[in-house]
């Protein structure tokens, strides 16, 4: 019987993708089981060491799931379209040399326990509504900060928009259409008062939509250009973090339990926000990204809540070029409603 060989694709994994598979006696070739072609392959129990890490986080139970569920669920393995549960009870009982295991029902282990997401709530209720700068919740900023470091974000596109509605049948030069002067910089999404940051969008659309336009409206839209720059990415936590960088099981089950809490912070940059309230709703994602800004990281990367590109808050706007600067008329703009 041929052997058969793995590759990155069929767990879709930085950490393995990034740095284990280029790390093992890989060659290239066809997935056996994702059927990726020209790609890196090894023998799946090349990859036992790192499973058997990550499969002593769960323990058996009656009531519980398998472990491919489990890892599906937790860490967002095994997505490739081709890797349905079947196949990846197949690979994931390759890896570890045991084809019973991946039948029988596990349970996370109750050893790993998160205060994170809980007092994330009770220090977000606190600054909103009772202290603003001298806070009585202590939240674990070690922790947080360990937990940033994971998600820093792959290499960014170099070109990013901005878009503002055009007034009085003029069109803003460049020089307009940056960051606002401190004085004039108001309360953002991610930006106090006074500390202007510089918010960008992937595409002209995604820009645009940023802004609220109504339909007939005309958009200014600047392009950008921006540096290498290093920024965190709270657009899916779950699937940026990966269990295989580290080396130490207890080390995987806290992150797991802290999972929910930044999937928390990452709703707090994408929660859509009425006009009337953006004062106070504003301010739990702007203590986070101070907080990104302090921990050495020039911005933050955030789902959009209006459109389907991502949305990148720059914290020094000079870091940024501006380009030039494109005409759009809004034609449409859609409304999707959901009962209360």
């Amino acid at each position: 019987m041929p052997k058969k060989y793995c590759c990155p694709e069929c767990f879709d994994d930085r950490g393995l993708r990034d740095d284990i598979f280029p790390s093992l006696d890989a060659k290239r070739g066809t997935c056996s089981f994702c059927g990726t072609a020209d790609t890196l392959l090894v023998e799946p129990a090349q990859l036992a060491t790192w499973f058997e890490l990550l499969v002593n986080v769960y323990e058996p139970s009656d009531d519980g799931k398998s472990l491919v569920e489990w890892m599906k669920d937790d860490w967002q393995l095994f997505t490739h379209p081709h890797m349905d549960v079947a196949h990846a009870k197949e690979l994931l009982g390759e890896i570890l040399d045991d084809g019973e295991i991946v039948r029988r029902p596990f349970a996370p282990s109750p050893s790993y326990i998160s205060e994170g997401l809980a007092l994330w709530e009770t220090l977000r209720d606190e600054m909103m509504y009772k202290n603003r700068w001298f806070l009585d919740v202590a939240i674990d900023r070690n922790r947080l900060r360990q937990l940033l470091d994971l998600l820093l974000a792959p290499p960014l596109p170099r070109q990013w928009y901005r878009a503002r509605i055009r007034t009085d049948d003029e069109t803003f030069p460049i020089n307009k259409m940056g960051a606002p002067p401190k004085r004039r910089a108001s309360h953002g999404r991610a930006n106090p008062a006074g500390i202007p940051y510089l918010y960008l969008g992937s595409l002209p659309e995604t820009a645009a939509a940023e802004i609220r336009p109504h339909t007939g409206e005309v958009a200014c839209v600047a392009d950008f250009t921006i540096p290498e720059i290093r920024t965190v990415d709270l657009r899916n936590p779950r699937k940026l973090v990966s269990p295989f960088i580290l080396t130490d099981a207890s080390e995987i089950g806290q992150l797991r339990a802290d999972l929910p809490f930044l999937e928390r912070l990452g709703d707090e940059l994408t929660r859509p926000v009425l006009p009337s309230g953006a004062a106070i709703d504003y301010i739990p994602s702007q203590y986070l990204c101070e907080f990104i800004k302090k921990s050495g990281f020039d911005g933050v990367v955030y789902r959009s809540s209006v459109s389907d590109g991502i949305n990148l808050a720059l914290f020094d706007p000079g870091k940024a070029a501006g380009g030039a600067v494109s005409l759009f008329n809004v034609t449409k703009v859609s409304v999707e409603v959901a009962a209360a």
